[in-house]
């Protein structure tokens, strides 16, 4: 896959995702909602361990913490140890909470050796909108 081809599938799969992300931002527009991109490179070795402990996470804060409106995690093809993950939070304190809740506090502390590198993305949500499953 060229740099071009990879930049084009990312770029889609990030669209797609904030098209789909959250059904009821349209309808509480005065709510600004943190929509953040985190990408990760994964000691390979690790990755199994990784991807559990990340399942983990998910779930629990899904399950939990009500602010934590989207948490999706994906891989690049071809390259299972580079994970990107799209998440979506009702507001700056549901992100902060997130930050703090014992799960996450989990993750971070089981993973800390298996993450070579993460980049957090800033964005600025532009449009998002979901259908019922």
């Amino acid at each position: 896959m060229t740099t071009k081809q990879f930049l084009f599938l990312t770029t889609s799969v990030i669209a797609s995702c904030l098209i789909v992300a959250s059904p009821r931002a349209s309808a509480e527009p005065d709510q600004p909602r943190i929509v953040r991109l985190a990408e990760l490179e994964i000691d390979p070795a690790q990755l199994e361990a990784c991807k559990a402990a990340l399942k983990e996470e998910i779930e629990a804060s899904i399950r939990i913490e009500p602010g934590v409106l989207t948490l999706y995690a994906v891989s690049v093809k071809d390259h299972p140890d580079q994970i990107r993950l799209f998440e979506i939070y009702r507001d700056q304190a549901s992100y902060q909470a997130h930050l703090q809740s014992p799960h996450f506090k989990k993750y971070k502390s089981l993973t800390q050796h298996m993450v070579r590198s993460l980049t957090l993305v800033e964005t600025e949500p532009l449009l998002l909108g979901s259908k019922p499953g």
